[in-house]
């Protein structure tokens, strides 16, 4: 796909996986807009792409609040006229806790923003991509939706949760031209896994620094996702924990 003046939509994109995922496809050329809850952060980002040449937009946005994710795709939708790909990047994993150690409020949180905020997402985003002919949905994933770790109920509860919700969008709208799928890209560099590092809770939080994968990797990824090379991968989570994932993404092995 060519990606210049297309409209991108990232959510979570103040760091991490958003913020790189946006700096790429700025490069691209798309129409970039980055939307979290640090409206300051996002700001400063879009200025410096901005400075490069590039468009992009900040739009504070807290997806467990549906009205703010129907006003960021509204935006999003009103300067540009469409929307060709949703980036629900934006998730949480901190507090880490045991069951019988956890607070209800803190689990309930994780809840409302890693499986609320995607279906927020999906629930705004397909309509526009109907009505235009199409676009394409990428859920960000882990490996915890498959896998039971301990102090993670909350996260692998709720990634097992959005991998559903792939596999029901990808059933319900293939057909009509929205592609959804998920991406569970392993471990990465990034301020979540400084805190599952200070948890010490499970063997993810013992794995070395070098271990984990740069952001800009995931970003690439997306990209590759959103190009009909990806087809075969629509409806499932794509892993880039493999090195069949990694090349078929055009990513390097390790």
């Amino acid at each position: 796909m060519d990606f210049k003046d297309r409209v991108v939509v990232i959510t979570g994109a103040s760091r991490g996986i958003g913020e790189a995922t946006a700096t790429h496809f700025a490069t691209l050329g798309a129409q970039v807009f980055l939307a979290a809850r640090s409206a300051d952060r996002i700001g400063e980002i879009a200025t410096a792409l901005r400075e490069q040449g590039a468009s992009a937009h900040a739009v504070a946005c807290d997806v467990s609040d549906p009205a703010q994710v129907l006003r960021l795709v509204s935006e999003a939708t009103g300067k540009t006229g469409r929307l060709d790909l949703l980036v629900n990047n934006a998730g949480l994993i901190d507090p880490i806790a045991l069951l019988a150690d956890s607070e209800p409020q803190e689990w309930a949180r994780i809840v409302d923003v890693n499986l609320k905020g995607v279906y927020y997402g999906l629930r705004y985003a397909i309509p526009v991509m109907v009505a235009q002919g199409g676009g394409t949905i990428v859920n960000l994933s882990s490996g915890a939706a498959t896998s039971a770790l301990e102090g993670w109920s909350h996260y692998c509860a709720t990634k097992a949760a959005v991998m559903s919700l792939t596999r029901v969008a990808d059933r319900e709208y293939r057909s009509k031209g929205v592609r959804v799928v998920g991406l569970s890209p392993g471990t990465v560099a990034t301020r979540m896994q400084e805190q599952i590092r200070a948890s010490g809770i499970n063997p993810v939080s013992q794995l070395d620094w070098s271990a984990h994968i740069p952001a800009e990797w995931v970003a690439n990824a997306i990209a590759w996702l959103a190009t009909e090379e990806a087809d075969s991968h629509l409806g499932s989570d794509f892993s880039l924990k493999s090195n069949e994932g990694r090349r078929a993404a055009g990513l390097p092995e390790v």
